[in-house]
């Protein structure tokens, strides 16, 4: 096995995944890349795989052509996910689907492939991306379904460090506030800068080092860190 240090990271094409293959490459990290959508790319240390994590098969997939690729995995960010927001009884089966499909499915084929990688090289990290809203609910934004969904990361990222304290892989969550990414387009920015006490949405350059000092942090597992203008906290 080389000494060359590999990072997966799901949803790579745009946002905060895309912003993470660059701050992975300045670590000097090899990146596996993967979104539905991603093409090849030129730099001979990052190897796109397109594909949907939703698919059992795909998960699986990344983490193997990263293996056949780069011998090892030793960082997992699951950023890939599906944030829809509407009342309660407006979901509809298909939201379910997607939800689950993405947020759920995604994260157990790709990480459990990861642990089995990481397990047999001594040790990994894993970060999940999650939400503030999954620990603090706001009237003014319904959202069980992501609720439900990255909630349940929140509660694996504490199960698996405590499953895995002691064989060298590490699990944390960052829980981001409103970001401006491309998701957030068509949404007023007066009212997403106001769903947090600090008053301005995030920025991507707040997830990219909130996840670089998990990289760095060797004594921090089972960690939800909230990035989120304070919305954890209160209102």
């Amino acid at each position: 096995m080389g000494t060359q240090k590999v990072a997966v990271i799901t949803g790579a094409s745009k946002g905060i995944g895309a912003a993470l293959v660059v701050a992975y490459r300045k670590l000097g990290y090899a990146v596996v890349a993967n979104s539905r959508s991603i093409t090849p790319s030129d730099d001979s240390m990052i190897l796109n795989v397109a594909g949907d994590v939703a698919d059992p098969a795909v998960g699986a997939g990344v983490i193997e052509q990263g293996l056949a690729s780069f011998g090892r995995i030793d960082t997992l960010v699951n950023n890939a996910g599906v944030f829809v927001a509407k009342p309660f009884t407006d979901y509809t089966d298909e939201d379910y689907t997607l939800m689950t499909g993405v947020n759920l499915r995604g994260f157990f084929e790709v990480s459990k492939r990861a642990v089995g990688a990481m397990l047999a090289g001594g040790g990994g990290h894993i970060v999940n991306i999650s939400t503030s809203l999954a620990d603090r609910a706001d009237s003014k934004v319904p959202s069980a379904l992501a609720s439900l969904t990255k909630g349940g990361l929140n509660a694996v990222t504490r199960s698996l460090a405590i499953e895995y304290a002691t064989r060298g892989i590490r699990v944390n969550a960052v829980s981001p506030g409103v970001i401006q990414t491309p998701m957030h387009e068509a949404d007023p920015p007066e009212f997403l800068a106001g769903l947090h006490p600090i008053g301005r949405i995030g920025e991507i350059s707040d997830i990219v080092d909130a996840i670089i000092y998990l990289e760095t942090a060797t004594f921090v597992t089972g960690e939800i860190l909230h990035v989120d203008g304070g919305q954890s906290a209160g209102h």
